[in-house]
């Protein structure tokens, strides 16, 4: 079976390489518009040449020539069984000038950077090795190409689920994802090409929804990233099941429900006022010991002065009258005002004996 497909592929890749070549030297004028070469015939009818319709008996003339195309319109390719004349097909110059080499790209695949294909074998189903980037042949109409993106690409995912307390949250998760290059025919085949969309959903719901009851409201926040690691650790065990590598997990919204946040609100407001309590608390007996402080001072200098006084009689009050001259006097000279002084009087109060 295998070598009957490998003749069968061989034959398909000559075909089409014949049908290239003749696709070029026809629609370059090479060979003229009647030609009823059969093989020609053949060989364009076979490899699927786009006919815009199919022709009948009264569009052809009977000497087998079809009927007087105008400038840029379509012309009719004929061939003779017997004396019955056949009308091939009908097909556009025009348009078929612009591209004559397709006959070249019935039995090429190109694979972009990035991108992987699978293969669809009609005799085969589809096959277990992936073509990589380049230029492959395939053999017409036995072979189909099947082109994945394989790199990661972002996919948020939103859900709402209950904590440990019962409080409603409302999560939303972003996945960078991408397949396993060898993993790709069974994708095709369990999950189709749009495998994300069948998958990521359901399994991230299922992850978020388990991990999440594990943990009250408030440690949702204040642990936010232990959360995050271990719906990240468990998600991405889940999606090796199917295939899937997840190269980034983060936790971009986490919100709660509006009793919730208006408690939460609340609470801070009352911690806010308890502290500004315990402040005003502080600072008067910061106050208070200030004011003892400062009493005790004085108490301390009026004994000393008092003690002074004692021992020393009425020399400390003569000094201090005169630092309070020196002082007046200091002052009075550094002023541009003119001071009149009363003469035979002292500048200074006559203070009690």
């Amino acid at each position: 079976m295998s070598k009957l497909l490998n003749a069968i592929g061989t034959l398909g890749i000559g075909i089409a390489a014949v049908a290239g070549t003749v696709n070029v030297a026809l629609y370059n004028g090479k060979i003229r518009e009647n030609s009823s070469n059969y093989f020609i015939s053949f060989v364009r009818l076979t490899l699927g040449c786009p006919f815009s319709s199919l022709g009948n008996e009264s569009d052809c003339h009977p000497d087998g020539r079809g009927s007087t195309p105008g400038p840029g319109t379509c012309k009719l390719l004929h061939w003779r069984r017997g004396e019955q004349l056949v009308c091939v097909g009908q097909l556009d110059l025009q348009k078929r000038r612009q591209n004559p080499a397709r006959g070249w790209r019935v039995a090429t695949l190109r694979v972009d950077g990035g991108h992987r294909a699978v293969i669809f074998d009609r005799f085969q189903g589809v096959k277990e090795g992936v073509v990589g980037e380049g230029t492959h042949f395939l053999i017409p109409w036995v072979q189909r190409p099947i082109i994945f993106d394989c790199r990661s690409r972002p996919r948020n995912v939103p859900t709402i689920t209950g904590s440990k307390d019962l409080q409603n949250v409302n999560i939303t998760l972003r996945v960078l994802f991408r397949p396993v290059v060898t993993e790709l025919p069974k994708i095709y085949v369990n999950l189709g090409q749009d495998y994300d969309e069948r998958v990521l959903p359901s399994i991230t719901n299922e992850v978020l929804k388990a991990v999440v009851a594990q943990f009250d409201a408030s440690e949702m926040i204040t642990q936010r990233e232990i959360v995050s690691q271990k719906v990240s650790e468990d998600l991405t065990e889940r999606a090796k099941q199917f295939g899937l590598i997840l190269d980034d997990i983060s936790l971009t919204h986490l919100t709660f429900g509006k009793e919730f946040t208006e408690a939460v609100e609340l609470k801070q407001v009352a911690q806010q006022d308890a502290e500004r309590a315990r402040f005003m608390v502080e600072k008067a007996e910061m106050v208070k010991q200030a004011a003892v402080i400062r009493a005790e001072g004085d108490a301390l200098g009026a004994e000393l002065l008092a003690k002074s006084f004692r021992d020393c009689g009425d020399g400390l009050v003569e000094l201090r009258k005169l630092e309070a001259a020196e002082d007046i006097a200091y002052q009075m000279s550094r002023s541009r005002n003119v001071t009149y002084l009363p003469t035979g009087q002292q500048t200074l109060l006559a203070l009690p004996q």
